[in-house]
C-alpha cells in the first residue's frame, strides 16, 4: 500500500485502510473500490490523504499501534462521553478507564519499533481522533519515561481527555480558525482548560492526576502558557508529555494545514526550550518514522519511490523502493539508506 494525496486519487484505486465516523462506525471498509462518488465524499468530508492498495507494494503493510477493534471501541467511547457532556450529564468513567486499558495494553505490547502511520481522519471526527492519537503517542512517549502500567493508564486518560473541556465551547468558535480570535475569543477559548480540569476532577472514576494533564498541557516550559503560567518541572511529567503529542498530532494531521512528519519533527525541535520540553522532545523524535511506510518520496538520483521498511536506530534514513526512474516506471530496485549513505530524500511527494 501507499499513501496518496485525495487531489491525486483516481477512480479504480482500491482503498487499503478503513475510515472511521466519530462514532466508530466504518464510513469506508478496506478493499472498497473508489467511484468518483466515493472520492467527492471522502474530498467533502475533510480528508486530505488515503491509504490505496498498489501491487507493486502488496508486500507492504502499514501497521497501527492499536488494532481496529480498539480504536473503534474507544472512539465510541469518547463520543459517547463528549454527548454526555454536552447535555450536561455524569459520563461513564468506568467504560473510558476500560477503553483506555486496552490502548495502553496493544501499545505496550505491539512489535512496531516506530510510530509509523498518518491517521486518516474526517472533519466530523477529528476532535475524538486527535483525543485517541494524543492517548497513544503519549503511550509511547511515558513508555520510553520508563513509567509503570499503573501509572501509563493515568497518562493515557489524561491524554485521551485532555481537551474536554472543548465540547463545552460555542460551535461556531471551533469552527472558526484560531489563528483569527479576537482577543475575546481566544480568552473564551482558554476557559475549556479549566472547564475540562473541573469536569474530570468531579468523576471518581479519573485519577486526579489525569484531570490535571487536561490543566496543564497548554503551559509551556518557559512560563509563557496557560492558565497558571508554569515554568519547567513545575509541570507536571504528564502534562509535558501530553503537550509534546498534542502539538505533533496537530501538526501530522491538522486538514489541509497539516504538515509532513519529517517537516513537524523539525518545528518540534523549534519549539524545545521555550514551549516544549527538549529532553522529552529528543526522546520522542527517537520514537518517530521521520518518513512514514508507504510515503512517496523523490531521491537525491531523481529516482521516485516509496518508504517500505524503516530503520529504527536511525529513522530519517528509511529503505525506499524505487519505482520510477526519468519519469519512465522501471522494474521496483531499493535502497537502505542507512547503507546508501551518499544518497538522500530531497523531496516528499503528494
Amino acid at each position: 500500500m501507499r499513501q496518496v494525496g485525495i487531489d491525486y486519487v483516481t477512480i479504480g484505486d482500491v482503498l487499503a485502510r478503513t475510515i472511521f465516523s466519530s462514532d466508530g462506525k466504518v464510513l469506508l471498509g478496506h478493499g472498497v473500490v473508489l467511484s468518483a462518488g466515493f472520492i467527492t465524499r471522502l474530498r467533502d468530508l475533510g480528508i486530505t490523504a488515503i491509504y490505496i492498495q498498489d501491487e507493486r507494494l502488496a508486500d507492504i503493510r502499514v501497521v497501527d499501534l492499536i488494532s481496529e477493534r480498539t480504536r473503534r471501541e474507544a472512539m465510541q467511547a469518547l463520543k459517547m462521553t463528549t454527548d454526555m457532556i454536552k447535555n450536561g450529564r455524569q459520563f461513564d468513567g468506568m467504560r473510558m478507564k476500560k477503553s483506555v486499558s486496552s490502548v495502553v495494553e496493544e501499545v505496550a505490547s505491539s512489535r512496531e519499533v516506530l510510530i509509523n502511520l498518518i491517521d486518516i481522519r474526517s472533519k466530523e471526527n477529528w476532535l475524538m481522533s486527535h483525543s485517541l492519537s494524543v492517548s497513544v503517542l503519549a503511550t509511547v512517549l511515558g513508555m520510553n519515561c520508563g513509567l509503570e502500567q499503573k501509572r501509563l493508564v493515568e497518562l493515557a486518560m489524561g491524554a485521551m481527555l485532555h481537551d474536554v473541556g472543548v465540547t463545552a465551547l460555542p460551535a461556531g468558535l471551533l469552527a472558526k480558525d484560531e489563528a483569527l480570535y479576537d482577543a475575546a475569543e481566544v480568552t473564551k477559548y482558554r476557559e475549556h482548560v479549566p472547564e475540562g480540569f473541573n469536569l474530570l476532577r468531579r468523576q471518581l472514576e479519573v485519577p486526579l492526576m489525569s484531570a490535571h494533564v487536561a490543566y496543564q498541557h497548554h503551559e509551556n516550559v518557559d512560563g509563557s502558557g496557560y492558565p497558571r503560567g508554569l515554568k519547567g518541572h513545575e509541570i507536571h511529567l504528564y502534562g509535558r508529555i501530553v503537550a509534546v503529542a498534542d502539538v505533533y498530532d496537530r501538526l501530522v494531521n491538522k486538514g489541509r494545514k497539516r504538515v509532513l512528519p519529517h517537516e513537524a519533527c523539525e518545528i518540534l525541535m523549534g519549539l524545545t526550550g521555550r514551549y516544549l520540553d527538549q529532553e522529552l522532545v529528543t526522546m520522542f523524535l527517537k520514537s518517530v518514522a521521520t518518513y512514514p511506510t508507504g510515503i512517496s518520496v523523490r531521491l537525491s538520483t531523481g529516482e521516485i519511490g516509496v518508504v517500505v521498511g524503516q530503520n529504527a536506530s536511525l529513522p530519517m534514513r528509511p529503505i525506499v523502493r524505487v519505482l520510477e526512474e526519468r519519469r519512465r516506471v522501471i522494474d521496483p530496485k531499493e535502497y537502505n539508506l542507512m547503507k546508501d549513505m551518499t544518497l538522500f530524500i530531497t523531496e516528499v511527494l503528494q
